[in-house]
């Protein structure tokens, strides 16, 4: 028999360009949660001052596209070091073997 231990959420307004969303989370997710609606916050920005859009929309679309696209990256590049850590592990159990 499994006992759970169900947390409780706790809810958090999400600012997300001009609008504001009620949301439930975890409380350990809490500070991760608040970091990427902060880092949200300032990609729009620094997005509207770049580039010419029509409104919110537009800029909160830039913003997805760029998460979707680092978080991809972040991937590749982990999947890479996992391999390349194999490779290496296999290269130092030659390395200990016994010459013949």
């Amino acid at each position: 028999m499994k006992i759970q231990i169900k947390m409780e959420l706790i809810p958090i307004a999400a600012v997300i360009g001009d609008r504001t969303y009620r949301i439930k989370i975890e409380p350990k997710d809490e500070e991760m949660v608040r970091k990427t609606l902060k880092t949200i916050s300032e990609k729009i920005i620094e997005f509207k001052t770049s580039f010419a859009g029509k409104d919110m929309q537009d800029y909160i679309a830039m913003v997805l596209i760029w998460l979707a696209t680092a978080q991809n990256e972040s991937s590749t590049s982990t999947a890479h070091s996992t391999d390349l850590a194999q490779k290496l592990a296999q290269i130092e159990k030659l390395l200990d073997q016994p010459n013949y």
